[in-house]
């Protein structure tokens, strides 16, 4: 699966955003899947997360010259 390429990223937005240490695995393991599972989605559907604009980056800015 490509988010598992992008792993950092996802550790670093579940920090940031939900507070969540994704490196403490007494924490992930004492949690079920569909936890970890709806966080990570969250952070795919927040513009402002490095996951979300590695899957869906921003459309390039208009070249000032085209018109």
């Amino acid at each position: 699966m490509e988010l598992l390429t992008h792993w950092a990223l996802v550790e670093a937005d579940l920090h940031e955003l939900y507070g969540v240490d994704a490196g403490d695995l007494a924490l992930m393991k004492a949690r079920p899947w569909r936890w970890l599972r709806v966080r990570i989605q969250g952070l795919l559907q927040s513009p402002d997360t490095r996951v979300h604009r590695v899957f869906f980056p921003p459309p390039p800015p208009p070249d000032p010259r085209r018109r």
